[in-house]
């Protein structure tokens, strides 16, 4: 009888990625418009990762799209730094057109789903995210040259909880999703700076949407919300 639970707790993967180092589970840990994030497993470390799928839009069909694709990827994976999260592997999965990437996983997912759980924050703790989140602002801009994220937001900021630990992740989405032709604006509206819209900017751009977040984290709500 024992051995049925143990049975019904173990989970096979439902894809493998090409090395055979990261299996995915059928378990989705979130899901964006155009991303989906389930639990996956480091072989190799013995560590639970997070497998991120994204639709390859119809706009990545010239070489030079996915040329510039392959270069915002290796980019990713050189970053190191504690308030950045680690990003793993990526391959692009042309059958399926989807791109896949494995980074670390939160504990305690995006920092708006966590401030919305844990209402009662002390100023100093909202502090301390804020050191976190510019300090690994501070790491990007101070790349030649800077690397800007441009989609600044709560809902990309991730919180491993047991820790107090806060990263800024989905690094290079924007990137990635950026339609070359139509439109270029890339973010979500209520966090972007003006600037954005006109095209010519630089990584001050993030400073704006920092506040924003800051602004979220403090009242709970989206800017611009009313």
């Amino acid at each position: 009888m024992h051995s049925n639970t143990e049975d019904s707790e173990y989970q096979e993967f439902v894809e493998v990625d090409p090395t055979g180092r990261y299996g995915r589970y059928n378990e989705i840990l979130g899901k964006g418009s155009s991303k989906t994030v389930y639990r996956a497993f480091d072989e190799y470390e013995g560590i639970e990762v997070a497998w991120n799928q994204v639709k390859l839009n119809d706009f990545l069909q010239s070489p030079e799209d996915l040329e510039r694709l392959y270069c915002e990827i290796h980019l990713l994976k050189t970053l190191k730094h504690k308030n950045i999260m680690k990003f793993y592997s990526s391959w692009v999965d042309i059958s399926k057109r989807k791109i896949n990437f494995v980074t670390e996983m939160f504990t305690s997912g995006t920092l708006r789903q966590y401030r919305q759980k844990h209402r009662r924050v002390n100023i100093r703790a909202v502090k301390h995210w804020c050191r976190q989140i510019l300090s690994g602002l501070l790491y990007l801009h101070s790349h030649d040259p800077p690397i800007i994220h441009r989609d600044l937001k709560c809902d990309n900021i991730f919180v491993n909880g047991n820790q107090g630990e806060v990263k800024i992740g989905d690094l290079g989405l924007a990137a990635i999703l950026r339609k070359p032709q139509a439109d270029h604006c890339v973010g979500t509206p209520e966090f972007m700076a003006p600037e954005v819209y006109e095209e010519a900017y630089n990584e001050l751009v993030d400073i704006y949407s920092f506040g924003m977040c800051v602004l979220e984290m403090v009242t709970f709500e989206y800017p611009y919300s009313e």
